[in-house]
């Protein structure tokens, strides 16, 4: 679809969607750049309020994805006429309070009438140039690290189907709820070679921009991947969303599979996140530092999960 649009010419721009990374990126002066990113969603939980909360959670992500600071942001939301106000107002109120956490200021916004609920933010923050995290730095040897369990699209949609026990629902709540501001300040705060977050294309998926985008590949162990409570149950009962049979076809062209991987984990490690974690590459050296960080910051699920090869382009799953 993108080959349709012109290259992006401007010296300043230094992250355009060529690479398929988090957020766009332009060069205001020397020692300071603009991020700029766009993300809405259609509702993944009953509850309007935390709709809001997981929306906004999961737009901010881009920018925490960069090494960037969120500054302010611009409601996008679509809604129809025959629902009542009470419930959009109910959505922005969730959506400010997470807001609010991220200290980013919510400065206006736009709104279309819309048979379906959605609900998101066009968000601006800056970085330094220096300090810049994209998804094209991952060397041969860095080691994979991923903040947050898959199974949330599986999840999500045993929640549409009343199929979610309460505790498994309630935890993917607060899996999808939770900030990656906290994991990004540990990023920062070690030294990473690459960064992506983990959203609607799958872990699988966003690993395929990574190792594109920097010319690696990479292999994973899938047992190594840490995964909500629940979530295996489910996919053998066929909570499957569409989008992550999707993702699956998607990255058959390079992703390989030794013998034992069935299609229950190919399946949960391509499943569609909303407000998924961050996958982090990180040189061997300090990783354990980048773990220690990160449960420091209030991450304790974060996991080792692989590391990057030579082999451009391709992943292996073992």
């Amino acid at each position: 679809m993108l080959r349709y649009l012109p290259p992006v010419l401007d010296p300043n721009a230094l992250v355009s969607a060529a690479t398929g990374d988090d957020a766009g990126v332009y060069k205001l002066r020397p020692d300071l750049a603009a991020v700029a990113t766009v993300d809405y969603i259609t509702p993944v939980v009953d509850d309007p309020f935390v709709f809001g909360q997981v929306a906004v959670a999961n737009a901010v992500s881009d920018i925490y994805a960069m090494g960037a600071r969120p500054l302010f942001g611009l409601n996008v939301v679509n809604f129809p006429r025959e629902l009542p106000l009470d419930m959009l107002a109910t959505i922005l109120a969730g959506g400010a309070e997470k807001a609010g956490e991220a200290e980013l200021a919510i400065l206006g916004g736009h709104t279309i009438d819309d048979p379906e609920p959605k609900y998101g933010m066009a968000i601006f923050g800056t970085v330094h140039p220096d300090h810049l995290v994209t998804n094209a730095g991952a060397r041969p040897g860095d080691q994979l690290i991923l903040t947050k369990p898959l199974g949330i699209g599986a999840i999500t949609t045993a929640i549409k189907r009343d199929l979610a026990p309460p505790s498994v629902a309630e935890a993917a709540v607060r899996t999808m709820v939770t900030l990656n501001r906290y994991a990004a300040e540990a990023m920062l705060e070690v030294g990473v070679d690459a960064a992506t977050d983990i959203t609607g294309f799958g872990l699988l998926g966003h690993l395929g921009e990574v190792v594109r985008a920097s010319k690696v590949g990479a292999r994973l162990a899938w047992r190594s991947v840490p995964v909500l409570e629940g979530t295996w149950e489910l996919v053998a009962r066929d909570c499957v969303p569409g989008g992550t049979r999707r993702n699956l076809e998607s990255v058959a062209e390079f992703v390989y599979w030794s013998p034992g991987v069935g299609e229950a984990q190919q399946l949960v490690l391509a499943d569609a996140q909303t407000s998924g974690g961050l996958l982090i590459a990180v040189p061997p050296q300090r990783a354990t530092q980048l773990l220690t960080a990160l449960r420091a910051h209030g991450v304790p699920e974060a996991a080792l999960i692989g590391s990057c090869t030579d082999e451009a382009g391709v992943v292996w799953v073992e």
